[in-house]
């Protein structure tokens, strides 16, 4: 009888390098009643829910989005972004399940993220597991961009959209999550053809959003590293400008100081 050819050795699995993502990363978007910061003397909620998973630096070809009930009216502004009604919005899941389902459905979640996290934390927060946001990143790693909003960088990136005509539906939890996952990719993608550690890509959405050209006053359209010294003092101790304009010219100021003393030790 011929004989049984041994089995082959298993291949160990790779080792992780600085630049490995973790597993799974859900990418997720809110449409909601209004903004956090509106003035509306009711707290706002939740009305849909999307969100895309991005497994081991691949982002997915479909998204799921659902409605959500917020038990309180929408705004007119917000309805005239989402177009979703009071009528639409009643006939979602409750609150508490939507996000008992953005957690478990799929699988386990190794983080999540957002295009400007921030707001989506407003609303949504696991203790212990940790968020991405693409904007701030984005920010860092193309900081000529015309524009820094999800689609905007879909075009200034030529991202790969599987589905044009579902991408297009702007302002809508299913289609925004798609395209920010899609961004996701490409960000993972260039952090690593750049040797950037995985780690300062979270370390960059813990920090404020770290400005490249100035959006405001006599000095629109400045470079932020270019602007007067006494100008930068000025916004950081004396201004009432909002707390991430602040942080960028405190940020610029160290920047200058480094600078000066690398010079003053060669």
């Amino acid at each position: 009888m011929p004989k049984t050819p041994p089995p082959e050795p298993e291949t160990a699995a790779p080792e992780p390098t600085p630049f490995d993502p973790p597993p799974c990363i859900r990418v997720v978007d809110f449409e909601t009643t209004g903004a956090p910061d509106d003035g509306d003397p009711e707290p706002h909620a939740i009305v849909e829910v999307g969100w895309c998973d991005v497994v081991k630096g691949i982002a997915k070809n479909e998204s799921l989005s659902y409605l959500v009930n917020p038990k309180r009216p929408i705004t007119i502004p917000a309805m005239a972004v989402h177009h979703i009604t009071d009528e639409d919005a009643a006939t979602g899941e409750s609150t508490a399940n939507a996000l008992r389902m953005l957690f478990v459905e799929g699988g386990p979640v190794d983080m999540f993220c957002a295009h400007n996290a921030a707001f989506e934390r407003h609303f949504f927060e696991i203790p212990g597991v940790p968020w991405l946001c693409t904007y701030k990143i984005a920010l860092r790693l193309w900081p000529d961009a015309p524009t820094h909003s999800n689609n905007g960088l879909r075009y200034f990136l030529h991202l790969q959209i599987m589905d044009r005509d579902y991408a297009n539906g702007t302002h809508r939890a299913g289609p925004d999550a798609y395209v920010t996952a899609r961004l996701l990719e490409r960000i993972l993608q260039t952090a690593r053809e750049r040797e950037i550690p995985f780690a300062t890509l979270e370390a960059w959405s813990r920090f404020p959003p770290l400005f490249h050209k100035v959006s405001f006053g006599k000095h629109r359209g400045m470079l932020w590293s270019e602007l007067p010294p006494d100008y930068l003092r000025w916004i950081a101790d004396k201004s009432d400008m909002d707390a991430d304009t602040k942080a960028n010219a405190r940020y610029r100021l160290r920047e200058r100081e480094a600078g000066q003393q690398q010079k003053e030790n060669a």
